[in-house]
């Protein structure tokens, strides 16, 4: 392999903030955010979403309203645009 042309693939903390969840994983991400897990310090990359806070994976739904994006579609389309439950309703 060439040189100096591949990224630079280390280990990484990922904080899904949604439910402040850290796992350590690889990547090539490029981050100016730095953490400390455990005793080491690494790269942070904060995310929304991750298999600890996924309705998929968590079998809890929950709609996320972020700007009053769901509030609007149901006003446009009444019940008949959706069949989702609302959560806490």
């Amino acid at each position: 392999m060439k040189a100096e042309i591949h990224p630079d693939y280390r280990e990484v903390l990922f904080h899904d903030v949604s439910c402040d969840f850290k796992f350590v994983t690889r990547s090539t991400i490029q981050t100016r955010e730095t953490a400390t897990h455990e005793g080491k310090e690494y790269p942070l990359i904060k995310i929304e979403v991750s298999s600890e806070s996924h309705p998929f994976f968590t079998g809890q739904h929950k709609i996320v309203d972020t700007a009053g994006r769901v509030e609007k579609f149901r006003q446009k389309f009444g019940k008949v645009g959706s069949k989702t439950a609302v959560a806490n309703a």
